[in-house]
């Protein structure tokens, strides 16, 4: 796998302006839906984002994809940097930054058969002429497990699976660099999602994609990345290898996080432990550490002074988290 750094996130914040109802309604307040979000993608890995709902995920994903404009912070990909592109050199530059939606029944048009929504991002960068179009529909239903006989059938003839799986051959239509995956399988009964994700990984050796997946399923994100953040309230508060990770959580998060996945045990899975409270509201945000209201180790400093990323003794550079105690945490 390559070390050069395909995708960086650089300082990316994201926040909207809430408004109350009615023509002259006044500004509530800002939601902090992301915050000083700063990590780097290397090529030919797949590099997840994992945290509760709430926690800023997809509202990252989208940003870094440029469906949103970060509010500060940068955004560059294999060097350049895309918020500083006019919308012609943007769009040259998204055929290498593709996205696969959460939901598969609302991310597909109803009204658009098959071939013409895998054929869709080739029809607006005007690639090829109809006929390899069609060839190129051909092999990438192949590609995805679909039969090409099925390419003039609609969305609604076909299952969950089968849907999100034209999403993944339409996502992969312009042979993108970079694949942006927000939460794949999420809405998949699970008898499905092994196989999507299997498909995933396939299509990833075969055609040298990179991933940033995201996900709110830790077993999930076990089996598909090899470098794993920890995302709360908006803010990154650990990352690390999956290894690290998963035998050495630093963040009192991660550990409760962790905890939660059910384990097999005495021939059933056992349950795991719910995570107590709720995420803070991002519209008011607490002050110092954003998990203090939630730790059982929280202390006059964690409510005062929000911790830095910085690594976690006695594990590699590369494992960071922000706890002022990530030394000191409970395994």
């Amino acid at each position: 796998m390559s070390q050069v750094p395909l995708l960086e996130a650089r300082g990316v914040s994201m926040r909207f302006a809430l408004k109350g109802s009615g023509l002259f309604a006044a500004r509530i307040g800002t939601v902090h839906a992301v915050e000083d979000v700063s990590f780097t993608v290397v090529e030919g890995e797949t590099f997840a984002l994992v945290g509760e709902s709430g926690s800023g995920k997809t509202t990252l994903a989208r940003t870094l994809g440029l469906l949103y404009r970060p509010s500060a912070g940068q955004v560059r990909f294999a060097g350049t940097e895309l918020t500083a592109l006019k919308p012609r050199a943007l769009k040259r530059v998204r055929r290498e930054i593709q996205m696969i939606f959460q939901d598969p029944y609302a991310s597909l048009d109803p009204r658009m058969t098959v071939s013409a929504i895998i054929s869709e991002p080739l029809r607006i960068h005007r690639e090829g002429n109809r006929r390899s179009r069609w060839e190129t529909v051909r092999g990438l239903m192949d590609a995805v497990g679909l039969s090409p006989a099925l390419a003039n059938r609609y969305p609604h003839e076909f299952s969950g699976g089968q849907r999100q799986r034209i999403g993944i051959a339409r996502a992969l239509a312009l042979n993108p660099r970079l694949v942006i995956a927000d939460e794949p399988v999420s809405a998949l009964d699970v008898s499905v999602q092994s196989q999507v994700l299997n498909l995933m990984q396939d299509l990833k050796e075969t055609r040298g994609l990179t991933y940033v997946f995201i996900a709110h399923d830790l077993a999930v994100v076990e089996h598909m990345a090899e470098r794993i953040a920890v995302m709360y309230l908006g803010r990154i508060v650990e990352t690390a290898r999956r290894d690290d990770l998963f035998t050495r959580p630093g963040h009192p998060y991660t550990q409760a996080l962790l905890r939660a996945v059910p384990r097999p045990g005495a021939g059933k899975r056992k349950p795991g432990q719910a995570l107590a409270g709720e995420v803070p509201s991002p519209l008011r945000p607490p002050p110092g550490c954003p998990f203090h209201p939630r730790c059982p180790r929280a202390e006059a400093l964690c409510r005062r002074d929000p911790p830095r990323l910085e690594q976690v003794p006695a594990s590699g550079h590369s494992h960071l988290a922000a706890c002022h105690f990530r030394g000191a945490v409970d395994s």
